[in-house]
């Protein structure tokens, strides 16, 4: 790859994340998360419904298909495909029949599950408590079959070898874990690739935001085929930067722009941060290298 094509690679990538697309709608980075989780589970509570009607008084019912049902959420529309059976009979618990918004806890719990790590049990436990214990124990443990081996699947996927640009955060909230409230970090690797995709390329928790552990994260990035990283958008946090050059030596690292734009406003009275913003957004969302240090000027 020239330098010219990586250069005309980043500004693509840049604008487009900076278009301000939903990273859950259709084409979100979110969506396919969501669309395999509910498959899965819909086809898992289908062939727990045949099995119980076979072994009662309504057997001879199969599959008949599969339907499409757009689900809205808070971030866009996902479509799903549904199985069906012949007899009309299946009753879904995950996605209703007749359903047609996901509840925002719901689309939370699916995304947060795909971030809890190699903890089997955490991921049961999650979805044990998606379905709110409506339904019986063999059912849910049908689901939790079928469902944790396609989430260590994504958690494991093959990378691709170049990502144009990464951000590389940590969000940090509080959970009760045996009766104790702990403070918990989720690191997220949100990626675009060489066509301009938005891709989530991991989430794992830690018990708090560190360099060290950011390394470990890098090395298994590394080790699922993701070779090199043009930018690598961060915090600044102590030693960041260093674990990204021990895996990643010749990768651009860039402070993100939203803390870039929290550290400007420490120094602009509070009576003119509105306009200074207003100006500000010019210079960052500006097309060309050019508008950016015309625009900057002018601020």
């Amino acid at each position: 790859m020239t330098q010219e094509e990586i250069k005309e690679l980043k500004e693509k990538a840049l604008k487009q994340f900076l278009s301000g697309e939903s990273l859950t709608g259709k084409d979100g980075a979110f969506a396919p998360m969501l669309k395999e989780f509910m498959e899965e589970a819909l086809e898992a509570e289908m062939s727990s419904h045949l099995s119980d009607e076979e072994k009662g008084s309504k057997a001879g019912n199969k599959r008949n298909g599969k339907g499409k049902k757009t689900l809205k959420s808070n971030h866009g529309d996902i479509t799903i495909n549904t199985p069906q059976d012949r007899n009309s009979t299946f009753e879904p618990e995950i996605v209703e029949k007749r359903q047609r918004i996901l509840a925002d806890n719901l689309e939370k719990q699916i995304i947060g599950m795909y971030g809890l790590g190699n903890s089997l049990r955490d991921i049961s436990a999650h979805i044990e408590e998606m379905y709110d214990s409506k339904i019986s124990t063999h059912v849910l443990s049908d689901i939790t079959d079928r469902v944790v081996p396609k989430v260590k699947e994504w958690q494991d996927r093959p990378l691709e070898p170049v990502y144009c640009i990464l951000w590389l955060d940590a969000m940090h909230f509080k959970v009760r874990e045996e009766g104790k409230v702990r403070h918990k970090a989720l690191y997220n690797i949100l990626g675009i690739n060489k066509a301009g995709k938005k891709e989530v390329l991991g989430m794992y928790i830690s018990e708090s935001e560190g360099a060290n552990f950011w390394l470990q994260v890098l090395t298994h990035l590394h080790n699922r085929g993701l070779k090199d990283i043009l930018i690598a958008c961060t915090d600044n946090l102590t030693g960041f930067s260093e674990a990204i050059h021990s895996v990643y030596p010749k990768t651009d690292i860039q402070l993100c722009i939203v803390h870039q734009i929290r550290n400007s406003m420490k120094y602009v009275a509070s009576k003119d941060q509105k306009d200074f913003m207003k100006d500000l957004k010019l210079v960052y969302k500006a097309d060309t290298k050019d508008q950016a240090e015309s625009a900057l000027l002018d601020l």
